[in-house]
């Protein structure tokens, strides 16, 4: 039969009077305490203070993570307001038509840069304050936004606010995206309404439009002024080469060297000619006449006074006359030859920068730079924004993340404690 519930008690009050093994060993007196000394137990907590803590983390939990969650969800159920999207889509595209500048030596490539960097400038651009005052001096963004203030202070702006604000607010309405492989930007802005989304993004894309236009007006600009530099240089370069070469004409008082050569060779020629038939005429007296007859000396003296010309004509060759130049004819010829190139080569640089001019004047004349337009501003139906299940998860996943490193952390500084 089982041991009764009385016959066990007094089983256990008697285990406890003496130790196990004392029947053994022999001895009846008092059993050392050799569990106590073996095991020490650990503290009794009450449980009022388990408690305590299971009620403080439950409070620091709906105080961090609950109340916030509620508020926010509250607020976008309650008080924010429904927004529209409208998107756009368009590029910088640059005119790739056949120009002059191939007839020119690709002059164009010197005078002229393409359209990459100015994706670049119309991506700042659209996130500027300049753009905010156009559109909202066109639009009035401000008083669009401030429709729903001070009910819905999040997503509007307040009417009198500063344009810095509305700067920050115009940032949070307005997405851009900007592929830099490709060029392509997207744009999308938000509203109250999605005829005010679809007016908005159209202001936006007419404003890139004025943006892009500025620029080919200033590249215009810019190169018309430099080739009107150039023109000017050149100029001045023909002039003074044209200068150089009118005072050497009029110091040494011969317009070619080279015809004026020719004409002293011609000269000479004649001389020598001359001279050939007076030396024949002077035979032919020498022999039908004497020594006294006064044709044979005037023929004599007919020669003398050739061969003294050819003698001195030659001699202008070698030395220039020094009534007219201290400069001896070589040099001189030498002098024209380096006024001739340099007024050649003035004359050639004139006309390259008068096609440059030309070439720059053909290209201010067409728009080298465009918006090309491939999504047209979008008119929605069903609000986008704001995202109400986005908003709430992350509102309480953040909350709940940050109640969990204050709990932990509270935790390791009361256990170092």
């Amino acid at each position: 039969m089982p041991p009764t519930p009385a016959q066990h008690t007094a089983a256990e009050g008697t285990a406890r009077s003496r130790p196990s093994g004392a029947a053994f060993l022999g001895w009846n007196g008092p059993a050392p305490d050799l569990a106590a000394r073996a095991y020490t137990a650990p503290p009794v907590v009450p449980a009022a203070a388990h408690v305590g803590q299971q009620r403080g983390l439950l409070a620091s939990l709906v105080l961090v993570v609950v109340v916030p969650l509620v508020v926010v969800v509250a607020y976008l159920l309650v008080f924010a307001q429904d927004q529209y999207a409208s998107s756009a889509g368009f590029t910088i595209r640059q005119d790739d038509s056949a120009s002059a500048s191939d007839l020119l030596g690709g002059m164009s490539q010197l005078l002229g840069g393409g359209g990459g960097g100015n994706a670049d400038l119309l991506f700042e651009y659209l996130r500027s304050q300049e753009i905010v005052m156009r559109v909202d001096a066109r639009l009035d963004l401000r008083a669009h936004y401030a429709t729903h203030w001070p009910r819905d202070p999040v997503f509007a702006v307040p009417p009198e606010g500063s344009v810095d604000q509305l700067v920050r607010f115009w940032q949070r309405v307005l997405r851009v995206s900007f592929d830099r492989n490709t060029g392509l930007l997207l744009v999308e802005a938000r509203a109250n309404d999605p005829g005010y989304a679809r007016a908005l993004v159209a202001a936006i894309v007419q404003e890139s439009e004025r943006m892009i236009n500025q620029l080919n007006l200033q590249a215009r600009r810019d190169r018309m002024r430099l080739a009107e530099d150039d023109l000017t240089l050149a100029i001045d370069r023909l002039r003074v080469a044209r200068e150089g070469l009118a005072e050497f004409r009029a110091r040494t008082q011969i317009l070619d060297p080279d015809a004026d050569i020719q004409g002293r060779m011609g000269v000479l020629n004649n001389l020598q000619q001359q001279l050939a038939q007076g030396l024949v005429e002077y035979d032919l007296l020498a022999l039908i006449t004497d020594a006294n007859d006064p044709r044979l000396r005037q023929a004599m003296r007919r020669v003398d006074v050739i061969r003294d010309r050819i003698r001195e004509e030659r001699a202008t060759f070698a030395n220039q006359d020094a009534a007219r130049s201290d400069t001896d004819y070589p040099r001189l010829i030498a002098q024209y030859e380096s006024l001739m190139v340099e007024q050649e080569i003035a004359q050639q640089g004139y006309a390259a920068a008068m096609r440059a001019q030309d070439l720059a004047r053909s290209n201010a004349e067409r728009q080298s730079l465009f918006v090309a337009l491939f999504i047209h501003p979008t008119l929605t139906q069903e609000p986008a924004y704001p995202k109400r299940p986005l908003l709430a998860g992350l509102t309480g996943l953040f909350a709940f993340l940050i109640w969990a490193f204050g709990v932990l952390g509270y935790h390791s500084l009361r256990d170092r404690t």
